[in-house]
């Protein structure tokens, strides 16, 4: 039975491509965690795969197949499921608690859904964690040898550990003056006057020391626009036009004598006989 290496060695190089485009951060899939016999994986839904192929980003990978609809992006998905870069998955309950990744399991029938799940068994490129590795020995290795270093090389990295423990004493010093500086304008001159308004805004270094100082004016919320009122001296026709087609019209008060209604008498008239 062939291993999984080499059903994705067979693969020709545009479904390898694809495959690369997928498993890399700029197709934008969501990836999620889940365990399968123990180890823990990553799984995609169907969808979002579609949606990867569908990308303008996808339009610009080279030597890929052209894909223009969802059927085409279904198919190429598909065509893949035989080289073992992924399997369709089914969902079970989670490992622990609820946020705990969820247990996976492959299933026999590998058809391509928008609506399954599949486990990514192809890891990609791996030169970025042997080059961390290797990183990481390295640095062990000098911060170990630094009583071998040169005299010289001890010396730079001593003062170079002094100018950052002063860069940070003074941050911290700056942030404490424009904190009591702010406290007493605010009792003398309200509402008071921050120094370096924008340091710990999210800006980038130059910016965060721009303005140099500012009035801490509360920023006024967008409000509901009020809706204009008609004119007082403005006839029912006006009205009706600014409002919309509705309009309310004030009744003055009225003296008790002219709200009530008038008595209602009996009269009695003579009618000519028309027959006559």
């Amino acid at each position: 039975m062939a291993s999984k290496d080499d059903t994705q060695a067979k693969a020709p190089p545009e479904t390898r491509n694809v495959v690369q485009f997928l498993r890399s951060s700029k197709s934008g899939m969501k990836i999620r965690v889940g365990a399968l016999n123990g180890k823990r994986v990553d799984y995609f839904k169907g969808k979002s795969a579609v949606k990867a192929l569908l990308s303008p980003a996808y339009a610009k990978v080279k030597n890929v197949p052209k894909v223009t609809t969802e059927a085409e992006a279904e198919a190429l998905l598909q065509s893949s499921i035989q080289y073992a870069f992924y399997l369709r998955v089914d969902r079970g309950a989670p490992t622990g608690s609820s946020i705990s990744p969820r247990h996976v399991t492959v299933v026999p029938q590998q058809q391509f859904a928008q609506d399954a799940y599949f486990v990514w068994l192809y890891e990609g490129s791996q030169w970025t964690t042997y080059a961390g590795g290797l990183l990481m020995v390295a640095l062990m290795l000098a911060a170990v040898m630094f009583p071998l270093w040169p005299p010289v090389m001890r010396l730079g990295v001593w003062y170079l550990s002094i100018a950052m423990l002063g860069l940070l004493g003074a941050f911290f010093g700056l942030a404490i003056i424009r904190l009591i500086f702010y406290i007493i304008t605010v009792v003398i001159a309200s509402p008071g006057i921050w120094i370096f308004p924008q340091l710990f805004a999210d800006v980038g270094v130059i910016e965060s020391f721009v303005p140099l100082w500012e009035w801490d004016v509360p920023k006024k919320k967008a409000g509901k626009k009020k809706k204009a009122k008609a004119p007082a001296g403005a006839n029912p026709e006006e009205q009706l036009a600014n409002n919309g087609g509705a309009f309310i019209e004030e009744v003055g008060d009225e003296s008790p004598e002219q709200s009530r209604p008038g008595s209602r008498s009996a009269r009695v008239e003579e009618v000519p006989d028309v027959d006559s």
